[in-house]
């Protein structure tokens, strides 16, 4: 099993004959444009595709991202809605809460309900989206979430079973103790660490305290030090020291950057370095 990293919670897990696209959002770059994370040369050939929520650095490309690969969607039964006798999800890019895109393939779950689908098992995760303070200069403004609000909206975790290894992906989130605890000893975990500044997801703290109660075999932080605005390091964490932190507990770790990959295999625990920007861990 490979899976590839691109900046916020932009993740593809491959494995077998399955390519998992996990949030295809786009990245506000400096010119005010949502360019793609996950590359177009990867998306004909993705095969499932996952959404926690539609905030655009996570949803943006969602719909053409479909049309190029033909893959099902699995997202939050609230990312869509029967309109006019149609089932239409949130538009990717249009404003507000405007349901207009056809998905032919789609698969909305609840928190705790499950789908199976072409040998995968995917469960609902309950999550949080914390509330997004933008600075541009002198001007600043705080979003909610809320019942008429675009922001976190949908916001969905997912625990999936694929190929003997169980993962999560937590998207955005704030801390869920409560809601977590069934998730015991995961193969994977993918949690969001950037929370400090604007606390939109957890921190390094919470992510600790999270990664503790799941006690998960391998973590990959994610959705922090991202290029956003007028910043390369918007959502800034200290990715270092939480890996020092996470393997004192006695997970592994592995640090990922804009296009790195990690491969899980078996056999003693052990990492290595196979390229600029693959590693491979065993965990068994």
């Amino acid at each position: 099993m490979k899976i590839t990293h691109y900046l916020y919670n932009a993740f593809v897990i491959e494995s077998g004959d399955k390519k998992i696209a996990i949030d295809p959002g786009g990245l506000f770059s400096y010119f005010f444009r949502f360019t793609t994370l996950i590359p177009r040369t990867e998306w004909k050939s993705i095969t499932h595709i996952l959404v926690t929520h539609g905030d655009p650095d996570h949803y943006w490309h969602l719909d053409r991202v479909v049309n190029a690969s033909k893959a099902p969607v699995i997202c939050n039964k609230t990312m869509v809605r029967e309109v006019d006798g149609r089932r239409l999800m949130l538009g990717p890019r249009d404003r507000g809460l405007a349901f207009t895109t056809p998905i032919e393939k789609l698969y909305p779950i609840s928190v705790d309900e499950s789908v199976q689908l072409d040998g995968i098992s995917i469960t609902g995760v309950q999550t949080t989206h914390g509330q997004l303070l933008i600075k541009i200069g002198p001007f600043s403004k705080l979003l909610k979430p809320g019942p008429t609000e675009r922001i976190g909206w949908g916001a969905i975790g997912f625990y999936m079973q694929l190929h003997g290894k169980t993962l999560v992906n937590l998207g955005d989130t704030l801390l869920e103790t409560d809601n977590w605890k069934q998730f015991n000893k995961p193969d994977v975990l993918m949690i969001p660490i950037g929370g400090k500044a604007v606390h939109n997801t957890m921190d390094e703290a919470e992510a600790l305290q999270a990664v503790e109660l799941m006690q998960p075999k391998l973590v990959i932080p994610c959705h922090y030090n991202c290029p956003a605005l007028f910043t390369k390091t918007f959502n800034p964490a200290d990715a270092e020291m939480f890996k020092r932190e996470v393997e004192k507990m006695g997970s592994a770790c592995v640090i990922l950057q804009n296009g790195d990959s990690i491969e899980l295999g078996s056999g003693e625990d052990r990492e290595v370095e196979s390229s600029a920007n693959e590693h491979i861990i065993d965990k068994s």
